[in-house]
């Protein structure tokens, strides 16, 4: 099998945890930004991640590879549902979360963006799609402080997660991953702990080297 991917997409992030989770042979591969080719060929539209199946089949959506990859081998690990108040919280911190990541995404050496055209290509895309990232990346400080409640009260909502991997987990780790190219971004401590300990399990590294 194959799993392609963006480096930095939260999305594919959670394909990245299920195989590092199950520790399952999957070889990845990169796809460059600004390749529409590729991803339409194998599933129709511009979409990552991609998951080619041992049949030479794709599929796309990365719920649908997470609870794929889950059931391929056993014992299956993702219990299925989650906690309401974590998936609340990620449903409100992802805007604030894309506007602080985005413009660094599009600064970093991420492989898809290792050409000048794939990052000429990922500027444009998020320029359409959020406007000026220069001017998102000087109001970093007004957007933090945005943040910071919210983080406040994420800290008691982890403090009982157990061991128990469920699909929460799928929808919080990568925002808070991606969060970690921000500099400066003050985790609490448990949400700090979370991370490294869901990093750690799943084989997914953070990006605090990448932060900026």
């Amino acid at each position: 099998m194959e799993l392609f991917i963006y480096e930095h997409c939260p999305f594919c992030c959670r394909a990245l945890m299920i195989v590092g989770l199950k520790q399952l042979d999957v070889d990845i591969g990169i796809i460059m930004e600004g390749d529409v080719e590729t991803p339409t060929r194998m599933v129709g539209r511009k979409v990552v991640p991609i998951l080619r199946r041992p049949d030479g089949s794709h599929m796309p959506e990365s719920m649908d590879i997470v609870h794929y990859l889950d059931q391929s081998a056993a014992p299956a690990l993702v219990q299925r549902g989650g906690d309401a108040a974590i998936d609340a919280w990620v449903e409100r911190a992802w805007p604030l979360m894309l506007r602080l990541c985005v413009p660094r995404f599009t600064r970093t050496d991420f492989r898809e963006l290792a050409t000048p055209a794939a990052r000429e290509a990922f500027v444009a895309r998020e320029t359409r799609a959020f406007g000026d990232l220069q001017a998102l990346l000087d109001d970093s400080d007004k957007l933090l402080d945005e943040l910071r409640p919210l983080l406040d009260e994420l800290e008691p909502l982890l403090a009982t997660r157990g061991e128990a991997i469920d699909e929460s987990d799928f929808r919080l780790f990568p925002l808070l991953r991606s969060l970690t190219i921000v500099k400066g971004i003050g985790f609490g401590a448990n949400s700090r702990r979370y991370l490294d300990a869901i990093s750690a399990r799943c084989r997914v590294a953070l990006f605090d080297d990448k932060a900026a």
